[in-house]
This record gives C-alpha cells, sequence and structure tokens, in this order.
C-alpha cells in the first residue's frame, strides 16, 4: 500500500511539475505578448509603443497587472454576481487547460492522450460558455447584444475549423497530436493543404475575437460587446484570457501545418537545435501574423463576417475534404488503424 502512495505520490508531483513548467511560461508569455503586440503596432504606424516602464518598456506588463490588481471591481445593478465573476474565469482558465496536451517537443506534453486533437477542439468550443454568461449576467442589453453576436461568429467559424481538422486527420490516420507532427517530417502540411491552412488560420482570428473579426467587441466604440460592464481584474481575465487563446491558436496551426518542434530545414546544424526553440519561433511567426493584421485591415461588417464563415469557409473546407480523401484513397495513400 505504501509503495502504491508513493507512487500515486510521484505521479502526483510529476503532473504538477508538468503543469507549471507549461502555465508559468503561458502566462510569462501571455504578459509579454502585450508588449510584443504594442511594440509591433507601433512599428507599423511609426511610433514608438511602450518605452517609458522600464528598458524599452520591458516592465509595462507588469505595471499594467498592478492597476488591474487595485482597482475596484463593480458589479452593475441587477447582475448575477456569480455568473458574472465566474465567466471570466471560464474564458481564461479554458485556454490555459487546453495546453495539456500540446507537444512542445517530441513527447513533451503534459498528456500525450490519443485523443489530443478532439480534447482541443472540444476545449476550443466550450469557449463560448464564458461570452455568452458574461452577456447574459450583465443584466445589460449592450453587453447580451454582443454576447449573442460573438457566440454566433465563434460558432459559424468552428464548422469551419472542424473539417480542416477532419482533413489533416485523414491525412495522418490519428488523433494524436504528436503523431501529427511527426508526419509532417518530409513536408509541412501547410503545403498539400495550402488553402486549409489559410482557413484555419483566418478562423482562428475569428475564434479569438480578433481584428478584422472584432466587430463583436468594437473595442474602438464606446460599446466594448459582450464584456463593457466588467473592470479591474475581471476584466484583464477576458484581456487575458483573449491573448492566450491567440498563443493557443498559433500553437494549433504550427502543430496541425508547420511541423510542430520539426526544424524547416532538415539539416545539419539546424537539426541540432532543440525542437523547443523551431516551436516557440513558429508560435513567435504567427503571433506577428495576428499583430500584423491587426495594424492593417478595416473591421468587417456583421453580414460580411457571417458571409465569409458560411458561404466560402464552409463550402471550400467541406469540398476539399472530400477532394483529399478521395486522392489518398484513389492512389492508395489512406492511412489504416
Amino acid at each position: 500500500m505504501s509503495v502504491l502512495l508513493q507512487t500515486n505520490l510521484g505521479i502526483a508531483v510529476l503532473t504538477l511539475l508538468e503543469s507549471l513548467a507549461i502555465i508559468v511560461p503561458l502566462l510569462l508569455g501571455v504578459a509579454y505578448l502585450t508588449w510584443f503586440e504594442r511594440k509591433v503596432m507601433g512599428a507599423i504606424q511609426l511610433r514608438k509603443g511602450p518605452n517609458v516602464v522600464g528598458p524599452f518598456g520591458l516592465w509595462q506588463p507588469f505595471a499594467d497587472a498592478i492597476k488591474m490588481l487595485f482597482k475596484e471591481t463593480i458589479f452593475p445593478a441587477g447582475a448575477d454576481k456569480v455568473l458574472f465573476t465566474i465567466a471570466p474565469m471560464i474564458t481564461f482558465g479554458l485556454a490555459v487547460v487546453a495546453w495539456a496536451v500540446i507537444p512542445v517537443n517530441d513527447h513533451w506534453a503534459v498528456a500525450n492522450i490519443n485523443v489530443g486533437i478532439l480534447y482541443l477542439f472540444a476545449i476550443s468550443s466550450l469557449g463560448v460558455y464564458g461570452i455568452i454568461i458574461a452577456g447574459w449576467a450583465s443584466n445589460s442589453k449592450y453587453a447580451f447584444l454582443g454576447a449573442l453576436r460573438s457566440t454566433a461568429q465563434m460558432v459559424s467559424y468552428e464548422v469551419s475549423m472542424g473539417f480542416v481538422i477532419v482533413t489533416v486527420l485523414i491525412c495522418v490516420g490519428s488523433l494524436n497530436l504528436n503523431d501529427i507532427v511527426l508526419a509532417q517530417r518530409h513536408i509541412w502540411f501547410a503545403i498539400p493543404l495550402l488553402p486549409l491552412f489559410v482557413i484555419f488560420f483566418i478562423s482562428g482570428l475569428a475564434e479569438t475575437n480578433r481584428a478584422p473579426f472584432d466587430l463583436a467587441e468594437g473595442e474602438t466604440e464606446i460599446v466594448a460587446g459582450f464584456f463593457v460592464e466588467y473592470s479591474a481584474m475581471t476584466f484583464a481575465l477576458f484581456f487575458l484570457g483573449e491573448y492566450a487563446n491567440m498563443i493557443l491558436i498559433s500553437a494549433m496551426t504550427t502543430t496541425l501545418f508547420l511541423g510542430g518542434w520539426l526544424s524547416p530545414i532538415p539539416f545539419a546544424p539546424f537539426t541540432l537545435i532543440p525542437g523547443v526553440f523551431w516551436f516557440l519561433l513558429k508560435i513567435l511567426v504567427c503571433l506577428f501574423v495576428f499583430v500584423w493584421v491587426r495594424a492593417t485591415l478595416p473591421r468587417f461588417r456583421y453580414d460580411q463576417i457571417m458571409s465569409l464563415g458560411w458561404k466560402v469557409f464552409l463550402p471550400i473546407s467541406l469540398v476539399w475534404l472530400v477532394l483529399t480523401a478521395g486522392f489518398l484513397e484513389i492512389f492508395g495513400m489512406l492511412p489504416h488503424a
């Protein structure tokens, strides 16, 4: 019995350490992604960005965090305080727990489960609940309408993302994220599945309510969508959840289409560089595109957002799925379990 307890205790401690090894860098990454975004947008718009708090403005994320911590959380009259408080926790929590199955190197994942991609798709789908609960619990018509628009947008683009993921799974023959990365040793899926790669990434922009799909938030307007009634740390959790989801979508894009931790140049000395470096570099490139798009493109009208999802992305992803399955079957390349 004591051996069993020691074994269980050891497994628990190991799991805790693995979780901290993911969560701590993720929280730091979220904090400095705000700095990175301001710096990149500043360079694009010919201004400096953060440059006062610390060298090159590097302490700005901590200054923002301290400011949020000392602000007062205001609850609107008639709001459901319990749900009002839980909603941002759901949004941020889901963005963190999704990393349990992301492999940052060969078999380097907290949980290397065989249905990892289904786990990721399920977690990303649950993000809708945090938004709709926030809009309803605020007891505000503006917040509720913003939540409905955002939810409809997210659900619409999840359909296309689902077909894209199924196409990748057909090419690999496995739901394991580690196997998906290893299947790209010879060629990244971004090349043969280029249209689906573009659809997945743009759908990721819509899933995270990022520009030009940020109509549901309307941050440049007087009404900020579903979190218009939030303040202090409850607002900060929504804010951090959005940036954590940006990193998550970038990691999913890297894993499914850009070869994960694999070196882009299959020759020494590049293959000797640790896979974690290549994984983080690819995520950083994807995040740069996130910021680049925000600083460049104007916001869509809502009818344009829905038309793009249902009339363009959905038919293309469905047709490409059928063509891919037919091609692999005809040429005997369809993987078998």
